[in-house]
C-alpha cells in the first residue's frame, strides 16, 4: 500500500470533511491535504451495524465527521457512543482521488 512507509506514530490521520458519494461511497477531506475514496458497500454487506446504512436516505443524510473520522449520526444528537464510525486509519488507506467527482 502507498502509505507504508508512513508512520503512525508521528501521523494521525483525521477526517475533517466528509461526503457521501454515488453508490455508497464516501469522499473524506483528509488532514494531510488528500482525498479519499471509501467504499461502505462491504461494511454494509457484512451487517450488524452498518447494515441501517442500506438505506441510501440514512447512508445520505446521517453521514457525518465525528471525533475526527468518517461517522453516521444514527441517533441525531452528535453522541459520540450512538454513532457508526470507521477507524481513520481504514479511511487513510482507501485510494486517494483528485476530488469529489460532479
Amino acid at each position: 500500500m502507498e502509505n507504508s512507509r508512513l508512520d503512525f506514530r508521528l501521523f494521525s490521520p483525521e477526517v475533517f470533511q466528509a461526503v457521501a458519494g454515488k453508490n455508497f461511497i464516501v469522499y473524506a477531506y483528509m488532514n494531510d491535504g488528500s482525498v479519499r475514496e471509501f467504499d461502505v458497500k462491504p461494511l454494509i454487506k457484512s451487517g450488524g451495524v452498518f447494515k441501517v446504512l442500506e438505506d441510501e436516505s440514512v447512508f445520505r443524510q446521517k453521514l457525518t465527521v465525528l471525533n475526527g473520522t468518517v461517522a453516521w449520526d444514527i441517533g441525531g444528537n452528535r453522541d459520540a457512543y450512538r454513532c457508526i464510525d470507521i477507524d481513520p486509519c481504514e479511511i487513510f488507506d482507501s485510494p486517494v482521488v483528485s476530488d469529489v467527482p460532479d
